[in-house]
C-alpha cells in the first residue's frame, strides 16, 4: 500500500472542484471496474472530499444566518469566529 497524504483531501480545491473530484471518483467507483486497493483509496478520497464538502456547506449556513438575523430588519455582516 502506498503512504497517503496528510493534508485532508479538497483543503486545497474550490468547493466546486472539489464537488467535481467527488463526481469523477463516484462514476468511476460506479462502473465496478477499479481494482479493490484504488477503489479503497479512492473511496478513502471520496470520504475526505464529503467531509471537506460539508464543512465548508456549515460555515457558509452560519454566515447567511448572520446576514439574515438582525433585530432592526436591516442585512448586516458580522465577522464570524469559525473553530478550526
Amino acid at each position: 500500500m502506498t503512504a497517503r497524504k496528510a493534508e485532508k483531501p479538497g483543503s486545497d480545491l474550490t468547493f466546486e472542484e472539489a464537488m467535481s473530484k467527488l463526481e469523477t471518483i463516484v462514476a468511476r467507483l460506479e462502473q465496478g471496474n477499479v481494482p479493490l486497493e484504488e477503489s479503497l483509496a479512492s473511496f478513502e478520497d471520496g470520504v475526505g472530499l464529503l467531509r471537506a464538502l460539508h464543512g465548508r456547506l456549515g460555515e457558509v449556513e452560519k454566515r447567511v444566518e448572520v446576514l439574515v438575523r438582525d433585530a432592526g430588519g436591516v442585512l448586516r455582516q458580522e465577522d464570524l469566529e469559525v473553530e478550526e
